[in-house]
């Protein structure tokens, strides 16, 4: 079996052979552009992006943050992530999509295991301060409080609702996102975390869960 090493350095080759940067540099053009051609006078032309992010932004979603163990010295990594899933329970299998141009997946594909950390309500700003786009090597744990989690050492933040700890299992790739798989390695709850509710993302506005 591979150990987490190994599934590090065959994710840091996928992203290379992928044209997915494995740091901050230029970006990339996700897949080859479909030939040009006329666009008939009965046909409907595609969803522009900002049409399609205002439609699928009607499905809520919960919010989580996606940690992982810093990996050759680097600081740990973390992003605010929000396309998150649960994928298979045998074996137990989740998965969340990051964009190909991010500067933290590199990172967490280098260390080859993450945590997701599942948001509870009122945890809006902690989810911003994760969501932030800056240097590579800059600390979003700062001020955070959060230990290892029990078999990645993947960061676990304090007070979240859930906890989710994986080791990289596949990567595909999903236009100018990947889709990252990861296998459930061990899991857990905060009763009393859970017992505000989730932090929900809707329409580009963050919410809360009413029975």
């Amino acid at each position: 079996m591979m150990g987490h090493a190994g599934m590090a350095a065959a994710a840091v080759r996928y992203l290379r052979s992928t044209g997915s940067p494995t740091s901050a540099g230029r970006p990339v053009d996700p897949l080859p552009r479909p030939e040009l051609r006329a666009v008939r006078a009965d046909e409907r032309l595609p969803p522009t992006p900002d049409e399609f992010r205002s439609v699928l932004g009607h499905f809520a979603s919960g919010v989580t943050v996606i940690t992982a163990p810093g990996a050759d010295g680097e600081p740990p990594a973390g992003f605010a992530c929000q396309s998150f899933s649960s994928l298979s329970l045998d074996p137990p299998l989740v998965a969340f999509m990051v964009a190909r141009t991010s500067t933290t997946w590199p990172r967490i594909a280098r260390a080859g295991v993450f945590c997701v950390n599942v948001l509870g309500a009122g945890q809006g700003a902690l989810c911003r301060s994760f969501a932030i786009s800056g240097s590579r090597t800059a600390d979003k744990f700062a001020g955070v409080p959060h230990e290892p989690s029990p078999v990645t050492g993947s960061p676990r933040l304090t007070d979240v609702p859930a906890w989710i700890d994986c080791v990289i299992h596949a990567v595909h790739t999903g236009g100018d996102h990947l889709i990252v798989v990861g296998r459930v390695e061990a899991l857990g709850t905060d009763e009393g975390a859970a017992a505000a509710g989730p932090l929900l993302f809707h329409r580009g506005a963050f919410g809360t869960f009413s029975a």
